[in-house]
């Protein structure tokens, strides 16, 4: 009998090099009966092993611990008998990783002298500091300290045995086995060696004696322990195992209190805050439906006591509404009718059928989710808020695991090996990832590479072994935790990357399993960029415009009209290539469609292949058929055909007979069954179910495999319908209001799908004027002039510092500058200077670029006598338009005057190309020429290997349709190309859709070789 106490998984990072389920599996098969999972100063990974444990039923004690190092020369592992001692440690853990920057620990003397509750393992070094660590362990840890110790069959064992029986006897401290493992079986010894070559930043070859030098740091049958240590050992591992009864399931979260004020209970509470609400949001009376509703929502929350989470929620969205932040919340529980009083959304519920049992049942023992998205420049405000009402101590950003894919694993294993990271990074621009059906393996073995080195076959074995590995801890997008108490009594804390942030140990998956609270406060651009634009709106026609205030007009069928061409850039959720080609054959005229539209076009529904029936019969060319009218109440809104995750739930109630909690069972498996298999299990359960209450067992069948389709793809109605309400008040806003629109975008960037370049290409198309940046006109921010066109802000010149923008804008005359010289006055750095002259930002000052350049070099006009004259006119050279090009793209990313298209065209005659606003008059099937920027290319899981690029040329976008078989014939091109010409076959569908199926592909990027472009690729 034996118990591992000693034990890292891959959450001592770039240490251990097993998971910790595989380390729990290991341990049950081999007869183990307890393993502490010890990593290093951390809790991380412990709740992996929890989960396994749990999930399979194994017959294994799982003991909780983390392993620490002193200076000089203490190596102890602390473990938890109880829940007070689990607290303890927890607390230790957060203050050694405060003391110190992200992805580190400061471990004090004082921190171990507090420990009145923990176990302890002593893993002595064997040297000079010995007798100093046993005299304080003694003094400190008196009756719960033990000696561990490790054969490792080094030629060290003897002298380490003797020495450690020496000091059991001099302390009365007992002597423990332990492997002090690092990985689950033998054979993970070459991955632990190169995650110890990244870690340190060597490669594997020099890391000499500081390497594991054999593969005894692993867990071992029992027979073979026996062999090794002595059994009283062995059976002293059982004892101390004994001793530590704690669970994970011993943990208990408190929601924060303080939200309820005096003479409340949060149930009355809540109800006052929901009565309120009710008033807003229903000033014309409420409906006796919507009553039922809501007293049907209360009794459930009452009963699974989630007044708190409510009410917490609440309490966010009303500081952003006294602060002005715009916002929306999500997900299914978002959009109940409760959220709806407490505006916490504002989707009207009456509109879309959401599935109370989807969020909230008696069988989930967990809270409901909520998102709350913000404005993502100003999200920090309402991060700090939260930080300020509860205390450092009491609330933390969930962690994120980062693990390692396949290009920093390949890259950082080759460096560990030796490779020179020049030639990685040439392969690794040699590989097409999106090629499905030739993996990475097989195409670097195309480029040449020798397939019979031992150092390639060790590069790609050893990259699929740590593919998936954790690599560090980084913050949740915006997962808050917020505890009652101290949070460290529930998980370690420790800081983040960023200042004034702290995360826990745990993501969001770990949380979850242990029904922990986590309030999501996300970011989201195109909130930020609505706001600006009502802003602008404001400020010019002095009149409010707000979310609301659109949603009342109702259905407006101009900016419908204006969706259906799949006018839609810029426009929220519904710009993206596979949208604007769904968009003429969908035809949305109204809310409930966009919240179709929005959902359909995910790989869950194409998967499932439910678009072509759901189009045929929204357009009458398919009769709708329902077996029965249970059925048809599920799927009338969407033709007959699920679309949505809560429809395929309701299903699984109405026909099959599962309850609220089987169903939600359902989604879950539903939304990890590639990973874990587990939707199989409820095959059975859900077609006798059917077949029982009178389905034929082909309609059965059918629905399991379209659930199947949805896979872990499928999108919530309820996402669906929050985001439709974004979608359409951008559309709105971009129909009545383009300047303020595009101009309010343009200030909210990075965001959304486009870049500045296509933003402003789309507005000229929309008979908008963009002027130029300007150092006497131009503001920090893109702004609309009097005149109703948009000015380029300051913003956009690449490498001018904030502190230059500031200092321009401050120190302008009421006349603007009249010189270069008294620009250069008011002192700006040599590099913001450079970068006002490359923008051409000094064209007033100035004749072109280049002559402000040579102004700016002459150092005489910036003597003191010289300084109130007007600048000389040096005429240098005029660049050419090509050079403007250039240096545009390179200082602005974008050309407000030139295109490289244009000037290819312009400088060699190009009769065989079709231009994009030429697609339309060519015929259907017949073959083609085009030529453009590429800037985007698109490779959805559920095309088959296909990729979907966009180029533009000077005239509009032309997309482009290239098959795998192309694409890998041409890789080169294919991946590489900056400009591209096409030859193919046009194709245009009875919406008026147009599409080039690639045939050729030509690197034109040479043409301008200097050109700066930047592609959207595969996000």
């Amino acid at each position: 009998m034996f118990a591992e106490l000693v034990c890292q998984s891959n959450f001592s990072f770039l240490t251990g090099a097993s998971h910790p389920e595989e380390l729990v599996n290991s341990a049950a098969f081999l007869g183990y009966k307890a393993i502490g999972i010890t990593d290093e100063c951390s809790v991380a990974g412990i709740v992996r092993a929890h989960a396994e444990i749990s999930a399979n039923n194994l017959p294994l004690k799982l003991i909780v611990g983390s392993l620490f190092r002193l200076e000089p020369g203490l190596q102890l592992c602390l473990l938890c008998p109880n829940k007070t001692a689990y607290a303890e440690l927890c607390r230790i853990i957060t203050n050694a990783r405060r003391r110190c920057e992200k992805g580190h620990y400061e471990l004090s003397e004082w921190d171990l002298k507090t420990v009145k509750f923990c176990l302890a393992i002593w893993l002595p070094e064997y040297g000079n500091n010995d007798d100093h660590w046993a005299t304080w362990l003694g003094r400190y840890f008196t009756d719960r300290c033990w000696i561990g110790v490790s054969r490792l069959l080094d030629g060290q064992d003897t002298r380490r045995f003797d020495a450690a029986m020496k000091l059991s006897d001099h302390t009365d401290m007992p002597l423990v086995a332990t492997n002090q493992v690092l990985f689950h079986a033998s054979e993970r010894q070459p991955v632990q060696h190169i995650l110890h070559a990244i870690r340190v930043r060597e490669s594997v070859d020099n890391l000499g004696h500081n390497a594991t030098l054999n593969q005894e740091r692993s867990l071992k049958p029992l027979t073979k322990l026996s062999r090794l240590y002595p059994a009283q050992w062995l059976t002293e591992s059982i004892n101390i195992a004994q001793r530590c009864t704690f669970s994970l399931t011993e943990l208990q979260y408190q929601y924060p209190s303080e939200l309820v004020p005096p003479g409340y209970t949060a149930t009355s509470y809540l109800r006052h805050c929901v009565e309120q609400g009710i008033v807003k949001r229903f000033p014309n009376g409420l409906p006796a439906s919507i009553r039922s509703i809501i007293e049907k929502e209360l009794l459930l929350i009452k009963s699974q006591q989630y007044e708190y989470f409510f009410l917490t929620i609440y309490d966010i969205v009303q500081y952003a509404i006294q602060c002005g932040i715009l916002y929306q919340g999500r997900g299914s529980a978002a959009n109940s009718v409760v959220c709806y009083c407490l505006e916490i959304t504002a989707v009207d519920p009456r509109q879309i059928n959401v599935l109370f049992e989807r969020f909230i049942s008696k069988e989930r023992n967990e809270p409901p989710d909520i998102d709350v998205d913000f404005e993502h420049e100003r999200r920090e405000e309402i991060i700090q808020y939260i930080y300020q009402k509860y205390g450092r101590e009491r609330t933390a950003l969930a962690a994120s695991v980062i693990t390692f894919r396949f290009k920093s694993a390949f890259r950082e294993v080759g460096k560990a090996l030796g490779f020179a990271e020049t030639q990685l990074a040439y392969w690794l621009k040699q590989l097409n990832l999106r090629d499905t059906t030739l993996g990475w393996q097989s195409q670097l073995l195309q480029i040449g590479i020798d397939k019979t080195s031992f150092r390639i076959k060790q590069l790609i074995k050893l990259t699929e072994q740590i593919i998936g590995f954790p690599r560090h801890l980084s913050q949740h997008v915006g997962g808050f935790v917020i505890s009652a108490g101290p949070l460290y009594e529930l998980v370690p804390v420790e800081n983040a990357a960023m200042a004034e942030r702290s995360v826990i140990q745990w993501d969001k998956d770990d949380l979850e399993a242990l029904g922990l609270l986590k309030v999501d406060v996300l970011a989201l651009g195109m909130l930020t960029a609505i706001r600006k634009t009502f802003q602008i709106i404001k400020s010019r026609y002095q009149y409010d415009v707000s979310i609301p205030f659109i949603s009342a007009h109702g259905d407006d069928k101009q900016v419908f009209d204006a969706i259906c061409r799949a006018d839609t850039v810029g426009v929220f959720q519904i710009e993206s290539r596979a949208q604007m080609s769904m968009l003429p054959r969908l035809k949305p005229r109204s809310y409930y469609d966009l919240v179709v539209q929005i959902a359909i076009v995910r790989p869950g529904p194409i998967q499932g292949e439910m678009v072509h029936p759901y189009l045929l019969r929204r357009h009458g060319k398919e009769a709708e058929t329902y077996p029965s009218e249970e059925v048809k109440a599920v799927l009338s809104r969407t033709k007959g055909v699920p679309i949505f995750q809560e429809q395929v739930i309701q299903l699984a109630m109405v026909a099959a007979g599962f309850t609220g909690g089987e169903a939600d069972q359902l989604r879950r498996a539903m939304a990890s069954w590639k990973r874990s298999g587990k939707l199989r299990q409820f095959r059975s359960k859900l077609i006798d179910g059917m077949t029982a209450r009178g389905y034929q067992t082909t309609f059965a069948e059918q629905l399991f495999e379209q659930i199947c389709g949805f896979g872990e793809y499928g999108f919530p109605e309820s996402h669906s319908a929050s985001f439709a309400v974004l979608a359409y008040t951008s559309a709105w806003l971009k129909y009545y209001y383009p300047v303020e629109f595009y101009t309010g975008l343009l200030n909210s960037w990075p965001m959304g799908f486009y870049s500045p370049s296509q933003l402003v290409r789309d507005a000229t198309a929309h008979e908008v004027a963009v002027l130029p940046v300007d150092v006497n006109c131009s503001d920090t921010d893109h702004r609309v002039t009097s005149d109703g066109e948009i000015r380029l802000g300051l913003r956009q010149i690449n490498g001018l510092s904030s502190a230059a923008m500031q200092s321009l804008k401050s120190n302008r005359p009421a006349n603007g500058y009249s010189s270069i010289s008294e620009v250069k006055q008011i002192g700006l750095n040599q590099k913001d200077l450079a970068a006002l002259a490359s923008a051409n930002a000094l064209r007033t000052l100035s004749h072109n670029r280049f002559n402000a350049r040579w102004e700016l070099s002459d150092s005489q006009m910036s003597l003191p006598l010289l300084r109130s004259l007007p600048g000389q006119a040096h005429i240098a050279d005029s660049p050419t338009d090509q050079q403007n090009m250039l240096e545009d793209y390179a200082s602005l990313n974008l050309s407000l005057e030139n295109h490289p298209i244009a000037m290819m065209a312009k400088a060699q005659p190009m009769p065989h190309i079709t231009f994009a606003h030429n697609l339309g008059h060519k015929v259907h099937k017949s073959p083609i020429k085009v030529i453009g920027c590429v800037v985007g290319r698109q490779a959805p899981g559920t095309a088959g290997g296909v990729t979907f690029m966009t180029l533009e040329d000077h005239t509009g976008n032309i997309n482009v349709v290239v098959w795998q078989a192309t694409s890998r014939a041409q890789k080169k091109a294919f991946i590489c190309a900056n400009i591209l010409e096409v030859h193919g076959i046009i194709e245009r569908s009875d919406e008026g859709v147009i599409h080039v199926i690639a045939g050729k592909l030509i690197d034109r990027s040479s043409y301008f070789q200097q050109l700066q472009l930047s592609s959207r690729d595969f996000h």
